[in-house]
């Protein structure tokens, strides 16, 4: 659909929308706005879309909203103003009510050249990419700014790589796209109003498997930002691990945003891998744990039946919410039913384990632990492959998700 529209807009009549919105947010900004402004419209001029531009006024007290009424009164420029503060908050109300097919951001500083600013935009109207950011940390970008905020900058991504496995190069950078039909289904799950919006947008994103394309920018630091570092980095943070737990509990709806754009969801084999590997790893040192204090009252035989009954339960239950993304009853009786059959698969692979140790003469708790434990760490192996192929195989053939409907893709996403 976006990609007509976009092709609609290419060959529309001259009242209809402009391909491009770009959006400034400004708080207190009448020093550089007007000069900004016109340096950008000087520079739509030269590209090949129609294009405006929506200075977004976030609770301006000074001239700014003078400066951006009188600006407005040019064709190609809007003025909005908001009664709070946020640059996220700026940025939803202006992509959910824009009727342009293409969504831009970018500081009122311009610090981007904006020589990148077709290249941003070009795979998303050509339908390849859904989402576009330019990055400053990519080779072929040119950068100039302090020492601190460098550090701060890279340490940042970083964390985003590691604690959230994000793989795209620069969160931060105030330059970017989306397609409005991206926008449309993402927005509604981003909670951040402020400097975590577009970090929040781009996790959630690129988890639904959405296409983000990477530009590398020439970028000049403004050092007049008014912008609080710290606070902002712990900000961030919260948010790093707000958005972590919706994530691990499921509360968005990832496969339907996916299957809306036609795309795949991140959250696929790897995912699966990553979180099973957590939650056997928690359950193989729970079961160490309960087979040691068991051995002290039972033969180790016992100790080893009942401490894997144990951890298996809980294993099961885990991994149908937190790997298979399964939640309700619906299915609850089957799915132990199933995992109890692959627990006496184990529990045989482990007994004929600890069977042949003492046939060896072995009677060492401590060498029985170990050597049992790594005859679980095998079986979970197996547990992982009857999980993901037998028992929760519906997960990868359109499982409804808490959030999604029953009826087309992405339809209850929008309301």
């Amino acid at each position: 659909m976006a990609g007509r529209e976009i092709i609609a807009a290419l060959v529309g009549s001259p009242a209809d929308p402009p391909v491009l919105d770009i959006v400034i947010p400004v708080h207190n900004e009448q020093q550089q706005l007007a000069e900004s402004v016109r340096l950008l419209l000087d520079h739509l001029s030269t590209l090949p879309w129609p294009a405006r531009i929506t200075i977004a006024d976030n609770a301006s007290t000074d001239g700014t909203e003078v400066i951006g009424r009188r600006l407005a009164r040019h064709p190609d420029i809007r003025y909005l103003r908001l009664p709070e503060k946020g640059r996220g908050r700026a940025l939803r109300k202006v992509w959910t009510t824009s009727e342009c097919p293409v969504l831009v951001y970018m500081d009122v500083d311009l610090s981007t050249d904006l020589n990148a600013l077709l290249p941003l935009v070009a795979p998303l109207i050509s339908g390849h990419s859904d989402l576009a950011i330019g990055t400053r940390l990519a080779r072929g970008a040119q950068v100039e700014r302090g020492p601190r905020r460098e550090f701060i900058s890279r340490s940042y991504n970083l964390l985003l790589r590691g604690g959230m496995r994000a793989r795209f190069s620069d969160a931060q950078c105030g330059f970017k796209a989306i397609r409005r039909d991206a926008a449309r289904l993402l927005l509604p799950w981003v909670e951040d109003e402020a400097w975590f919006f577009d970090t929040e947008l781009l996790v959630l994103a690129e988890r639904a498997g959405l296409r983000i394309h990477e530009v590398p920018v020439d970028w000049t630091d403004d050092p007049d930002s008014s912008v609080d570092i710290v606070a902002t980095a712990l900000a961030d943070l919260r948010g790093m691990m707000r958005v972590g737990r919706e994530l691990v509990s499921g509360d968005v709806p990832l496969s339907g945003i996916a299957r809306s754009l036609g795309r795949s969801p991140r959250s696929g084999l790897t995912h699966q891998v990553l979180s099973f590997a957590s939650v056997g790893l928690a359950s193989t040192v729970a079961y160490a744990v309960l087979f040691i204090g068991l051995r002290a009252l039972m033969p180790s035989m016992l100790a080893n039946t009942l401490a894997l009954t144990v951890t298996a339960i809980g294993n099961t239950a885990a991994n149908r919410r937190l790997t298979f993304g399964v939640r309700g009853r619906e299915g609850w009786r089957r799915h132990h039913s199933q995992a109890l059959a692959v627990f006496a698969v184990g529990l045989g692979v482990t007994t004929l384990t600890l069977l042949g140790a003492h046939a060896l003469g072995v009677h060492n708790g401590a060498v029985e632990t170990i050597v049992l434990t790594v005859a679980n760490l095998a079986v979970t192996v197996g547990r992982f492959a009857a999980m993901r192929w037998w028992i929760f195989p519906t997960r990868r053939s359109g499982q409804q998700h808490r959030g999604q409907g029953t009826g087309e893709p992405g339809q209850e996403l929008v309301a």
